[in-house]
């Protein structure tokens, strides 16, 4: 029997404590949450309604999940999305209806591809389950704080999810060029992070001040791993942005009662001592089919010192391919190794893709919750 509340669970558990049952997370994050495609299979194979499928992130094409799903699974967390001021229904092949943004208008292409109007770079092909352009870039203007600190303090009211503000970078570039430029003109490198921190450290304060008292964590975001290794030299990354990631955290930490979530994809094992080192609580995705990040040691390594916030189903070799019986075995035996000790919530590794089985989902869900208790 749970003796808890999902926000106090969440809390506790990435502060070390103990909790009734290991929390679970599906969808509070653009990176691990699920297709549209997928969602509204889900939605159906659940009996519930598919008559408004909202989506939160065109580029990725992901859904809000929404309370009857969260219910279902007994999900602790909840995306801060206020949504699009205007939408419309677009049906891009046979079942599938969603609610968009008014502002994108696909427009459907002789060779059956979609083209968003707003970008006309960005196309979905006939088939396809996304846009083949990262999400339209997000204001951060203070009309936008404003919205969001709405919905933030409408969803503490309303409910006990926990809540995590996205949106900050971690001063680390994906573009190979700036990477270079880590070695070439590692002065330049430091100048321009030194100007971004500064108007960092400005919203952060916006930030704190508007929603402070309904988040319950923020986010900052980079990622610094491929498949196969780190994408730069460990030793650059502590010397030309861990410094900023380190001010940024005391901060948050200075400033309020807030997380500091980190979302970083990848091999990142060898970054991880640095990242406890500058004051980040949570990682996520925890990628576990990376080099270097197997669970066990991740676990014997650094448990006690950062919540893992991930790692419990791998997207990337069994929950798409798999049966669902694989799949919940695969998540039992990877919760078994985050579980003890606290310090863990569970979500799969990365997205839920547009063509991954419903079944596996539903498996994948019922053996988190199956397995969550302590």
């Amino acid at each position: 029997m749970e003796t808890m509340k999902s926000r106090e669970r969440v809390l506790r558990a990435v502060s070390h404590k103990p909790v009734d049952r290991m929390p679970i997370d599906f969808g509070s994050h653009y990176s691990t949450g699920i297709s549209a495609f997928a969602y509204r299979d889900l939605r159906e194979a659940l009996g519930l309604s598919t008559d408004r499928i909202e989506i939160v992130d065109l580029g990725q094409f992901l859904a809000r999940v929404d309370g009857d799903v969260l219910e279902r699974f007994h999900v602790d967390c909840a995306l801060i999305n206020p949504g699009a001021e205007e939408t419309m229904s677009w049906n891009p092949r046979g079942k599938y209806v969603f609610e968009i943004p008014a502002h994108a208008s696909p427009t459907l292409r002789e060779d059956g591809s979609w083209a968003m109007r707003s970008n006309s770079g960005s196309f979905m092909p006939k088939d396809g389950f996304f846009f083949d352009t990262i999400r339209a870039p997000i204001s951060y203007g203070d009309d936008t704080l404003e919205r969001y600190a709405r919905e933030a303090r409408r969803l503490y009211e309303e409910t006990d999810y926990f809540m995590t503000y996205r949106g900050f970078g971690a001063y680390f570039s994906g573009d190979l060029g700036w990477q270079m430029r880590m070695i070439t003109d590692p002065d330049e490198i430091m100048d321009e992070n030194e100007f971004y921190h500064k108007c960092q450290l400005r919203r952060m304060g916006k930030l704190i001040d508007a929603m402070g008292g309904y988040v319950q964590a923020v986010e900052i975001n980079s990622d610094l791993g491929s498949q196969s290794g780190p994408l730069v030299r460990p030793s650059l990354h502590e010397k030309l942005c861990a410094p900023f990631i380190k001010d940024l955290c005391s901060f948050v930490h200075r400033n309020s009662d807030l997380k500091v979530y980190l979302h970083c994809c990848g091999s990142v094992r060898e970054f991880i001592p640095s990242l406890i080192d500058c004051g980040v609580d949570i990682l996520n995705p925890v990628q576990i089919s990376a080099a270097g990040m197997d669970p066990a040691g991740l676990k014997r390594d650094f448990g006690d010192k950062i919540a893992f916030w991930g790692g419990g189903c791998d997207t990337q070799t069994v929950l798409g391919s798999g049966t669902p019986e694989q799949v919940a075995e695969n998540v039992r035996g990877l919760t078994k190794i985050f579980k003890p000790g606290y310090g863990y919530v569970f979500n799969q590794v990365h997205n839920v893709m547009g063509n991954v089985p419903v079944e596996n989902v539903i498996s994948m869900l019922d053996a988190a919750y199956e397995e969550s208790w302590y």
